[in-house]
């Protein structure tokens, strides 16, 4: 794995990477020794099944967990030797798409997305609404639904919504916690293509860097550059790494891992019988 940049802003290294990263609560290890660079314009996708880490993962890279052992880096910059006021500037450059779009159920769509613009940035009113419009647009959504609150719209729509609230701040990168879960085929490949889409969204600049958690293989092969599959710690030998698959989509079903292709193809293999004996 590549060595994280030494100075801020370095192009030459990776944008964001975990470094022999460990997660506990209480007893339980969720993440254990994991080492994961992503290149700058990458859309990485991580997949496993539940129980495997993969959301906390997500939140690691954003400091919303705090590992046991190991770091985060980000643009050069190691996340748990920032101060406060300094780890929330580097989230502004995060986009976090929520599985429930975790949007205000008391507040309208309008201030739904103009929030993180206001926040943290002291926008008018009037500049972040004409921003918010570009946006929501950006996603497919007219210029209408800023009126409405969230309970008002379909799933697929509040998952645009999120998407289009992690766009307001134009984020070097963008995480997204299962994108399609809850959606049916058409609505999820709408996301799919929005999620394409956003990634090449600035064209004058570097593509957004993505990481996508996701159980859906449809979407994974997709949108992804490039696919880890994370087992649950609990299911491995001792010493074994959790990263039982880290290569390109169109290879993943010719993995010689066992696992990894009963996850792929959707195969309960043996797997009723350890639960039953769980």
């Amino acid at each position: 794995m590549s060595e994280p940049a030494n100075a801020e802003g370095d192009s030459a290294g990776p944008i964001l990477s975990v470094e022999r990263l460990t997660v506990r609560f209480g007893k339980q290890t969720v993440l254990r020794d994991l080492s994961i660079a992503t290149p700058r314009g990458q859309t990485l996708v991580v997949i496993g099944e539940s129980g495997s880490g993969k959301t906390v993962f997500l939140k690691t890279l954003i400091g919303l967990v705090k590992p046991t052992k190991g770091h985060v880096v980000f643009d050069g910059r190691r996340l748990d030797s920032l101060d406060d006021r300094a780890l929330t500037e580097a989230r502004t450059r995060f986009g976090f798409v929520f599985q429930q779009a975790a949007l205000f159920d008391s507040a309208t769509i309008e201030e739904n997305v103009v929030f993180p613009l206001i926040e943290h940035r002291r926008a008018s009113a009037d500049e972040a609404r004409r921003i918010a419009i570009g946006r929501l647009h950006d996603v497919g959504l007219p210029e209408s639904v800023l009126a409405k609150r969230p309970a008002e719209l379909s799933g697929g729509m509040r998952k645009r919504v999120g998407l289009a609230r992690a766009l307001m701040m134009e984020p070097d990168v963008l995480l997204y916690d299962e994108p399609t879960t809850g959606l049916d085929p058409i609505m999820s490949d709408v996301v799919n293509e929005l999620i394409l889409r956003s990634r090449r969204a600035r064209e004058d600049q570097q593509p957004v860097t993505s990481v996508v958690v996701t159980h859906d293989m449809l979407s994974a092969k997709k949108v992804a550059d490039r696919i880890v599959m994370l087992y649950p710690i609990a299911r491995l030998k001792p010493g074994e790494s959790q990263v039982v698959y880290d290569g390109p989509p169109d290879q993943i079903e010719r993995s010689s891992d066992r696992r990894v292709t009963q996850f792929v193809r959707g195969e309960a293999g043996d797997r009723i019988e350890e639960l039953a004996t769980a």
